[in-house]
């Protein structure tokens, strides 16, 4: 029996038709992003951060001791594949997770309240500074969270969990006319 598997975005079915315009409170969904895992070998933690911070159009997401998660905007998964073997060579690990990751982007004057109805940290700028990433659940649902603007916060969830989370974080929303959208 042969089957054809259709490659289709995980919140194609919430996010289907024209879009909308956004609301100053949005929810811009990434379609499709260039996401590793970065694994380094033991004892290796800091050259490998430091290998990965030389190229400024990649953005690192801290997950845990010597574990990131990359994000290119101007990569291919491939292209990011190549480019991090590159720079860490035999000193980490790396894993594609584009296909198995979902790239939210909450921003406006409000993203911080929306956040704070599912997320148990602290979100203010003091605390919470930009660039800075954690690992954390919102609501049931484990996400690596980083603060990306002033009032810019990026949510990557696994794929399975995306629906529940858009759902989440639109029901966290409502009371501040929170609008969604695919990315251009």
């Amino acid at each position: 029996m042969v089957r054809d598997y259709n490659n289709r975005h995980a919140l194609d079915q919430k996010l289907r038709g024209t879009p909308k315009p956004a609301h100053v409170d949005h929810l811009e969904v990434g379609h499709w992003q260039a996401i590793a895992t970065v694994l380094a070998h033991a004892g290796l933690d800091a050259a490998v951060q430091r290998a990965l911070s030389s190229t400024p159009d990649l953005s690192l997401r801290y997950c845990g001791p010597g574990e990131w998660l990359v994000v290119s905007q101007v990569d291919t998964p491939v292209g990011l594949m190549r480019r991090l073997d590159m720079l860490c060579g035999t000193q980490a690990h790396v894993i594609d997770q584009s296909d198995g990751r979902v790239l939210l982007r909450l921003s406006g004057p409000s993203a911080r309240q929306i956040l704070a109805k599912g997320i148990g940290v602290d979100l203010h700028p003091a605390a919470f500074a930009l660039g800075g990433s954690t690992n954390v659940l919102c609501g049931h649902i484990a996400i690596n969270l980083s603060r990306t603007g002033e009032d810019i916060f990026e949510l990557i969830v696994s794929r399975s969990f995306a629906e529940s989370l858009f759902e989440d974080l639109m029901t966290m929303g409502r009371p501040f006319d929170l609008s969604a959208a695919f990315s251009e």
